[in-house]
């Protein structure tokens, strides 16, 4: 499987998209879990896009987008139904991702992690897959599903008492490897 040789970020992480739509909503952060309990009560009745920048890469700016579009255009529409369906649509991009991941590698594990692992709507929606297409889901507890910026901060920490400080002009690069 081919993969991106792209030195920057390209776009948030689902769970990062999931804390801004909480916050077009008035909820708190972080705002995943707040933008599924408030789900429950709506409708996924609201046609939000369902990202494909295509590949295996990840883009939540268009969703965002009409997220802020809808709730300046339709101020009166009920929150829960803006949550309930923005949150199909993200699992949409994130369960067609992994459905194309499995059919092209042919992979029969698969491990979610990070915050947005915890949202039961999503769970729901990888068991469904990992029996259609008869792989291993590989899901932490709720409680072990933390906040992937938490991850990368205790990351820093043990960088930063190994080798001091980086310098001010270091890039961003979300696909350095490992090696």
């Amino acid at each position: 499987m081919p993969v991106s040789t792209a030195r920057s970020t390209i776009d948030d992480a689902c769970g990062e998209a999931f804390d801004k739509v909480a916050k077009l909503l008035g909820l708190p952060y972080p705002g995943g879990a707040e933008v599924e309990k408030l789900s429950r009560e709506g409708h996924e009745d609201i046609a939000f896009p369902v990202p494909d920048p295509g590949g295996f890469d990840f883009s939540f700016s268009g969703l965002k987008t009409a997220v802020l579009y809808h709730r300046r255009d339709h101020p009166d529409a009920p929150r829960a139904d803006v949550a309930a369906s923005f949150q199909r649509a993200a699992v949409a991009a994130v369960t067609k991702r992994i459905e194309q991941g499995v059919r092209k590698t042919g992979f029969r594990v698969v491990g979610v992690s990070g915050g947005v692992a915890a949202n039961g709507y999503l769970r729901e929606r990888l068991a469904e897959l990992a029996r259609r297409h008869e792989f291993k889901l590989l899901i932490p507890r709720p409680v072990f599903c933390t906040d992937n910026a938490a991850m990368i901060a205790a990351a820093g920490i043990e960088r930063f008492a190994r080798f001091g400080p980086s310098p001010l002009d270091l890039p961003a690069a979300a696909r350095t490897p490992l090696a």
